[in-house]
């Protein structure tokens, strides 16, 4: 299945063998990752739902070579087996790696398990045993891939629901996620946040603490195997709201905090950068804000709003998240319900920086509009996040959303797809790829093929209009015309549009300053 929307094209990844849909399941929570030396090489993680009758989920993946044209899911992690919260990374010689929560259905206990792979996502091989990777809910992790001490080790923090039985934990691997030290307690305790190495090998964690206050925790000693990790700098961070849990997400979060650092080797190199979606004082509906660090996390810039609509303080921006491209370049996407007189029907939004944030590009609709609503499991919210990730000339984006339509349950459903998004616009995904590292990576598994058939189109068109957006870097592009099909990736859309749904009236949202444990 794939959705077109201005030149924008979204590649449904939970797919069956023959790349249709697969009716009555659900996909939601999905990290990507991209392999540095070919672009073309992708994997999506997500929590898969066979029945959404059910709260009980598994560990879904699925894997691209020819750059999110057409994507395999060849199963989960381990069949039966309770999973949750996934987190991918990828290393600099394009080894995967998939931090994956295992609990049960009671949800008795939380701890993590890494899984690698070196075929680009096609099989994967558990590297920790069962519950060895300690961690717990909501783990972050990532990978340092600089030339210093702590090259290859690896870093996961959680949101103090974990494996070890509480405390906003930190961890760290220095064999590739085979064992794991004991767990660390972080300062200040952020949670719902990303991790990120600067060029220096410093470990910096960003995180929500509570109400407006977002914390930005230094390690400098972490990438020193010899050494036990210390914190020492503990910044405040004012994003200008907070973080919430319920409103347009069911149970879920409204967003996280994404932090990132610039590595480009230029005059922004090393700035760190922390985004997210929050609700400022007094109201009842979310921002993209976005701050940055010009001198390594003491301090921080005020607080930017991403989202350039009008009259966004009564529309949501949730699900912000944004990546950082090698040359310095800043990439951000969001759900919007800017175009939605019912304040519920969703879009992927898109915007860019060149100058560190500054100043943000007009917001693009990159997506057809959806009812983030259908199509929940028993669990009842569509996820937690979304995730990007960067190279120089755009932006892979891993989201889910709710195209196709079940008629056996009488609406749509929760699926992942893939997007390319750019500065000059949608297109056939044509990412750069980057030259091989030196070094060299080792196989473990076998790669499987998979056959691809062709099915016939359905398309849906829905006419949308977009806000006009003023004081921005660039020209705003207006969307015209959405069309939704089910088809193989390779075949042509054709078909009989069919009706948008009905939107249905968002329930009344309210505040929420200090939220509840997050649901896994």
């Amino acid at each position: 299945m794939i959705s077109v929307y201005d030149g924008f094209i979204s590649y449904q990844a939970n797919v069956d063998q023959n790349g249709q849909n697969i009716l009555g399941d659900a996909a939601n929570e999905c990290p990507i990752s991209v392999d540095p030396t070919d672009g073309n090489k992708m994997t999506i993680a997500w929590r898969q739902f066979n029945d959404v009758t059910s709260n009980f989920r598994q560990g879904g993946w699925g894997y691209t070579t020819d750059g999110g044209v057409h994507w395999t899911f060849p199963g989960v992690l381990q069949n039966n087996v309770f999973r949750s919260d996934p987190v991918t990374k990828s290393n600099e010689v394009g080894q995967f790696f998939y931090l994956s929560l295992q609990s049960n259905q009671q949800q008795s206990f939380f701890c993590d398990d890494l899984w690698r792979s070196t075929n680009g996502g096609q099989t994967w091989v558990e590297q920790s045993p069962d519950r060895g990777g300690g961690g717990g809910d909501k783990e972050w992790f990532t990978i340092d891939k600089t030339n210093g001490p702590g090259h290859g080790f690896q870093y996961q923090s959680d949101d103090g629901i974990n494996c070890s039985g509480g405390g906003v934990e930190f961890q760290r691997s220095t064999d590739g996620g085979v064992t794991w030290q004991s767990p660390i307690t972080v300062p200040g305790s952020p949670i719902y946040g990303t991790l990120d190495v600067d060029t220096n090998g410093n470990l910096f964690i960003g995180g929500w603490v509570s109400s407006s206050t977002f914390r930005c925790v230094r390690s400098s000693n972490a990438q020193i195997g010899g050494q036990t990790p210390t914190f020492d700098q503990n910044t405040a961070v004012n994003l200008g709201g907070t973080i919430v849990q319920g409103g347009i997400n069911g149970i879920g979060l409204c967003g996280q905090l994404f932090l990132a650092i610039d590595r480009s080797g230029g005059p922004t190199n090393n700035n760190i950068y922390m985004l997210a979606s929050v609700e400022p004082s007094g109201r009842s509906t979310t921002d993209v804000m976005f701050v940055r660090s010009t001198d390594g996390g003491l301090t921080f810039s005020a607080p930017v709003r991403v989202n350039d609509d009008a009259d966004h303080v009564n529309k949501w921006h949730w699900f912000g998240t944004f990546s950082v491209a090698p040359n310095g370049r800043l990439d951000a996407v969001w759900y919007d319900t800017r175009n939605d007189s019912g304040n519920l029907l969703s879009q992927l939004f898109y915007s860019y920086s060149t100058d560190a944030g500054v100043t943000w590009s007009a917001n693009v609709a990159v997506s057809a509009a959806f009812n983030p609503h259908e199509g929940y499991p028993n669990q009842n919210k569509i996820g937690d996040y979304i995730t990007m990730v960067s190279d120089n000339t755009g932006g892979n984006v891993a989201y889910s959303a709710t195209f196709n339509f079940n008629p056996s349950r009488g609406q749509h459903e929760q699926d992942v797809y893939y997007v390319r998004v750019s500065p000059s616009g949608g297109a056939t995904p044509t990412p750069t790829a980057t030259a091989s590292p030196t070094a060299t990576a080792t196989s473990t598994a076998t790669a499987t093929s998979t056959a691809t058939a062709t099915a016939t189109a359905t398309p849906t068109a829905t006419a949308t209009s977009t806000a006009t957006a003023t004081s921005t870097p660039m020209a705003t592009v207006t969307p015209t015309a959405t069309a939704t099909a089910t088809l193989s990736p390779s075949a042509t859309p054709t078909g009989t549009p069919r009706a948008t749904p009905t939107p249905r009236t968002a329930p009344t949202p309210r505040i929420r300053p200090t939220p509840p444990p997050r649901p896994v």
